[in-house]
């Protein structure tokens, strides 16, 4: 969780955005990265999106549910739904979706609507690290 939390702080020393994340196999990273929505101009550059795409390409498939996911915050819609195809085993995060909302990162009306408890259940989701998370955006 600490390097998804560094690689946020890289993210936003270069023009990327504040996310980062980290995949995990068998204690390995397999890959990492930031948020690299503002430097390439594309709203669907999330971290998440982007090591998840990195990951398959290199375990060469097209899940990863031997995989853990770790991100410096709570995955919004986008994120969730790739996730849910990558069929990780389990999705660690720092900051929540309402911390971010806090600092100007603010998910759609649908994800706040939706039940908390549902959603963690499903993607197995685990916060970590949240006030380490959330300096990166002071």
């Amino acid at each position: 969780m600490r390097r998804a939390i560094y690689l946020s702080k890289l993210g936003r020393e270069n023009d990327g955005g504040s996310f980062g994340a980290v995949i995990v196999k068998d204690g390995e990273i397999i890959s990492e990265g930031f948020n690299k929505v503002k430097s390439l101009t594309d709203c669907t550059q999330h971290a998440e999106l982007l090591v998840i795409q990195a990951a398959c390409r290199r375990l060469k498939s097209t899940t990863l549910k031997e995989c853990i996911l770790y991100t410096s915050c709570e995955p919004c819609m986008m994120c969730l739904g790739a996730s849910y195809w990558a069929k990780f085993q389990k999705i660690y995060y720092g900051a929540s979706a309402l911390q971010a909302k806090e600092y100007g990162f603010v998910y759609s009306t649908m994800f706040y609507a939706s039940d908390k408890g549902a959603r963690h259940k499903e993607f197995n989701l685990e916060q970590l690290l949240a006030n380490e998370a959330v300096l990166v955006w002071q």
